[in-house]
């Protein structure tokens, strides 16, 4: 949403953007003068009685508290939201779209219903429920955007919603990282996190000693420089949810390591899962009780500003997300893409709209064609030959639409015709 209300503003429009502020919005919305943040109090579910009354409690007060805080905003022309989370927020949004006179858009990045049917299955009632409330109140929206031309035609089939397909874009701040960008990166991550920091403590280049475990200082010149022998940097990100499961990548890892034993010649790993989650003290449990020689794991909570230089200075992306209704696609990924990282993702329906297999990355459908996989692509890491310099060539070269070229296409015209 961070995107479309940047898109808004630059054409002169004045936004209010109403979420949770439970993590710092990215500096181009914070210093935006048509952008007003709205926040949104992150209420404490209700302790007491059955977890169905709990869940019922909870979503009414939500209701009341969003539809309250919608009303003392100023009239909007349009209300825009992204579905999911789509429960109260769809029909309290069409309730003020009443109110207020105004347009609403809905923009589909997958189905509520289907991420609730993970933990509850697809039968459960309130699952049943999710599913008739997400059909009904998407009918009422004035316009819908989707994320892939699979949802596009699933929502017309079964939901009787047309709508008209907003891939996701990476925004221009995605890019390859430039290399003192990266130095200070990654000093800055080594203050805190143990496998950014150099491996061993012999004097750096030219005798200064500044150095992390991927880059260092040239005393003599001023430049920074790759660290001789440096470890490859794997790069994940998750929100630790049941639709990512990350002890696939942990036996992964597990195989690459065994290869490095075995004397496959093969680079350490940095291993940089950033998010944070309801999974994630889970995973972390996991990740404590391996013990590697070869590979460090760590998981940080980024700054929104740092997200996109780790993934413009990373060596490889993997990616876990596993739609839960096979018709949305991970936006990790085009971010990734965004920044010339080549990726590893696993196979669900419709993944072949944005990742080409042995194109622009490659598609694994368990552990071990992911070990394998990472053992391919790091072979020679040291050159560049190979197919993970090939493939960083070719999405180099690809030139794709960035968000605002790919948004003035198709959501300008949508304002346009109803104005």
């Amino acid at each position: 949403m961070q995107y479309h209300a940047l898109s808004l503003a630059r054409h002169g429009h004045s936004v209010e953007l109403l979420g949770y502020l439970q993590s710092r919005p990215h500096g181009d919305v914070l210093r935006s003068e048509n952008i007003r943040l709205v926040p949104v109090a992150d209420l404490r579910g209700l302790r007491v009685g059955p977890k169905l009354f709990q869940y019922v409690i909870k979503v009414i007060v939500q209701a009341i508290q969003l539809l309250y805080t919608m009303l003392k905003i100023d009239q909007p022309s349009y209300i825009l939201l992204q579905n999911p989370p789509g429960l109260p927020s769809i029909a309290v949004a069409w309730v003020a779209c009443l109110f207020w006179r105004s347009k609403l858009i809905i923009d589909w990045h997958n189905y509520g219903y289907t991420i609730m049917s993970l933990s509850h299955g697809r039968s459960h009632p309130l699952v049943r429920i999710a599913e008739w409330y997400e059909k009904l109140f998407g009918r009422l929206s004035d316009y819908n955007l989707c994320v892939t031309d699979a949802m596009r035609e699933d929502l017309w089939v079964n939901c009787n919603i047309r709508a008209v397909t907003l891939y996701d874009k990476p925004a221009s701040y995605f890019r390859e990282t430039p290399l003192e960008l990266q130095h200070d990166l990654f000093m800055k991550l080594a203050k805190d996190y143990e496998p950014f920091k150099p491996q061993d403590v012999t004097e750096s280049v030219g005798g200064k000693e500044e150095r992390s475990a991927f880059t260092e200082l040239d005393g003599r010149t001023g430049h920074v420089v790759k660290t001789k022998g440096r470890p490859a940097l794997l790069i994940s990100s998750t929100s630790w949810t049941e639709d990512e499961d990350f002890s696939v990548l942990l036996k992964a890892l597990e195989g690459y390591e065994q290869f490095i034993n075995e004397g496959v010649k093969l680079p350490s790993l940095v291993c940089v899962i950033t998010g944070k989650g309801p999974l994630k003290d889970y995973y972390n449990g996991l990740i404590n009780k391996l013990h590697f020689k070869h590979i460090q794991i760590c998981t940080p909570w980024l700054e929104a500003e740092d997200y996109p230089l780790l993934l413009g200075s990373a060596d490889l992306g993997v990616c876990l997300h596993k739609s839960s209704s096979g018709l949305d696609l991970p936006m990790k990924v085009v971010d990734m893409f965004g920044c010339c990282l080549p990726v590893c993702a696993i196979y669900f329906e419709c993944l072949h709209e944005l990742v080409k297999h042995n194109e622009n990355g490659l598609i694994f459908r368990d552990s071990s064609e992911l070990t394998e996989q990472l053992k391919m692509l790091f072979s020679g890491f040291s050159t560049l030959g190979g197919k993970l310099h090939s493939f960083r060539k070719t999405l180099r070269e690809s030139k794709e639409l960035r968000w605002d070229d790919s948004w003035d296409q198709t959501v300008l015209p949508l304002l346009a015709q109803s104005e």
